[in-house]
């Protein structure tokens, strides 16, 4: 059964963080994307919260928020009909833990992790045996299936990367998340 709006605001204090971990070009980001909808239309309010290794901007140089910024706000809110949007500088601070970010989202019913693959949380493998990379789930934690492409030997259930409703399904069997997935589409 879905959960009504009532029942989902209930749930929301401490959503459940459910993680997706593997190297770059896996398909990390394209599961999630095809994760989002299924789970939404079941329902569920869905928030995510992606790492990157890279150094990142969305900001754009020359904009009054990028301006404002460079010259050491340490956040720059932009606010407008459709969006919000918080910046934060770290200025040398210590990046923040996955609980420290989790906890700076707005309630939801669960919220979806890219990367984090040190993170204390469960999480699904997304690997291409085709690419040639060591399993993740043997140097960190947490890892409960992975999802690939092609069959693989690993001692964990495996799961059809092409195969975002049954994907969705174990997640939601793990979490022990009440949902109705059936007609939603993948």
């Amino acid at each position: 059964m879905a959960l009504t709006r009532s029942e989902g605001q209930a749930a929301r204090t401490g959503a459940p963080a459910f993680g997706f971990a593997g190297y770059s070009g896996s398909g990390k980001t394209t599961l999630i994307e095809r994760l989002i909808p299924i789970f939404s239309g079941a329902g569920l309010q869905v928030s995510l919260i992606k790492h990157t290794h890279h150094g990142f901007d969305i900001d754009r140089p020359g904009k009054d928020s990028f301006r404002l910024r460079e010259a050491g706000a340490s956040q720059v809110m932009l606010a407008g009909e459709k969006r919000w949007a918080l910046m934060t500088e770290l200025r040398n601070l210590p990046q923040p833990t996955l609980a420290e970010l989790k906890a700076q989202l707005a309630p939801c019913d669960l919220v979806l992790v890219e990367g984090f693959k040190s993170a204390d949380l469960p999480k699904i493998e997304v690997c291409r045996p085709s690419l040639g990379h060591p399993f993740v789930h043997s140097s960190f934690p947490g890892v409960v299936a992975v999802a690939s492409n092609e069959p693989v030997d690993c001692g964990l259930p495996c799961l059809d990367l092409d195969d975002p409703l049954a994907i969705a399904e174990f997640v939601l069997r793990f979490l022990d998340i009440p949902a109705q997935l059936a007609g939603v589409v993948a």
